[in-house]
């Protein structure tokens, strides 16, 4: 079984959910399997080393979950993008649109500097209005972009449409697509 398979292999299906026509991808099967979390973190740790990642952004919330044990496996600093908010201290933020309104995420001025090429890791690449404005982020702190590297992009929405202009060449990479 390749890495691809026995990944999706652990992705559920919840048809209908959280609202009536939508099949949510439930990623919690695939965390409660060490062999496939410890592929998964594998995988990434080695687009991480591929593309000269000096440390890894994960966004909130479940590509911290995705992004830590990374870090870990490559031995790279891990710096946490928040929602608004949440941080202590001096932090950059970066307002987006959503399909209704405007989020707002941040980051530790401090945390990133001249030098780092950091690789964005998050669970699901879906109209990838997060996924930019933490490369607006990162590249406002100073830091350069390695790429951005997720789990599972959903295919159906424009998020690597939007991605690959502000990428300015750097990578991104989808482990699925669905």
């Amino acid at each position: 079984m390749t890495v691809t398979e026995l990944l999706l292999s652990r992705i559920r299906d919840v048809p209908d959910y959280p609202k009536p026509g939508v099949l949510f991808k439930d990623i919690t099967p695939l965390l409660a399997d060490p062999e496939a979390f410890t592929a998964l973190t594998d995988a990434l740790a080695g687009l991480c080393s591929a593309h000269g990642a000096t440390k890894i952004v994960g966004l909130e919330a479940r590509g911290f979950i995705l992004a830590a044990p990374v870090a870990v496996r490559a031995g790279l600093g891990f710096v946490p993008v928040r929602k608004a908010g949440k941080l202590p201290g001096a932090t950059l933020s970066q307002a987006y649109e959503l399909e209704y309104g405007t989020a707002e995420i941040e980051i530790h001025a401090e945390d990133l500097a001249a030098g780092d090429r950091v690789m964005v890791i998050d669970d699901v690449l879906a109209t990838g209005g997060t996924a930019e404005a933490s490369i607006e982020l990162i590249r406002r702190a100073g830091a350069e972009v390695a790429g951005v590297a997720v789990l599972m992009e959903l295919g159906f929405l424009p998020g690597r449409a939007r991605l690959e202009p502000v990428l300015n060449g750097a990578p991104l990479n989808a482990l699925i697509t669905v």
